[in-house]
């Protein structure tokens, strides 16, 4: 489980892909200025781009003052079908989030890391200190989403403007601390998102779905 809350991000520095799907390797910096980061340890569920991945690998370099660790994981091809991971290049930055542990600060929503679908910016626009985003979505997804509501966009928690089913877009609004500790503040129009919708809004349509039958 995840809250959407962002805790750094990640460079790739490694993205192999066989018929096996891809093995993906981060590399995590430890600057003083970021939370501390514990070492992850082999199993640990990691949320990168808002997927939930299993650390299969790993090392640390503690012998600088800004500390780095890699990470990896192996992603099946159900979860490249179903993310942007499988377009992941080396040199790109990924949003990352540890697992939440029992007396973890909760700061977002209940975010499971298993994503939905995908979804594309259709335009930013800067309105003072924020950028405003649309984003193009599958109306199956559109249908779980809520004006005011929460969704997961790469991972990250966010508030939800409007939702335009019709349009065939929502939108949402960044401030400049997430702009600066996230990837959206390189989102462009034409990129490529991750998206999990509220799973509380999820449970609902499915009662409701299962009631009317």
């Amino acid at each position: 489980m995840f809250t959407g809350i962002v805790e750094r991000t990640a460079e790739v520095h490694l993205a192999d892909r066989d018929a096996s799907g891809l093995r993906l390797g981060l590399q995590v910096s430890t600057e003083a200025n970021l939370p501390d980061w514990r070492p992850v340890e082999i199993g640990e569920s990691i949320a990168v781009d808002g997927a939930c991945l299993t650390t299969v690998a790993r090392s640390a370099d503690t012998d600088t003052d800004t500390a780095a660790s890699t990470v990896e994981f192996d992603v099946v091809p159900e979860t490249l079908e179903k993310t942007s991971l499988g377009s992941l290049a080396v040199g790109e930055r990924v949003n990352i989030e540890r697992s939440l542990r029992v007396g973890d600060p909760f700061g977002g929503h209940y975010v499971t890391g298993h994503v939905d679908g995908t979804g594309t910016v259709e335009s930013r626009e800067i309105d003072g200190d924020q950028v405003l985003f649309t984003i193009a979505a599958p109306r199956a997804l559109l249908r779980q989403m809520l004006a005011k509501g929460s969704i997961a966009v790469d991972g990250i928690s966010l508030t939800l403007i409007d939702v335009e089913p019709d349009a065939g877009c929502f939108t949402f609004a960044a401030i400049p601390h997430t702009l600066a500790r996230t990837t959206l503040g390189a989102r462009q129009a034409g990129s490529r998102v991750n998206l999990e919708t509220d799973a509380f809004g999820k449970w609902v349509l499915h009662g409701l779905a299962e009631g009317a039958s």
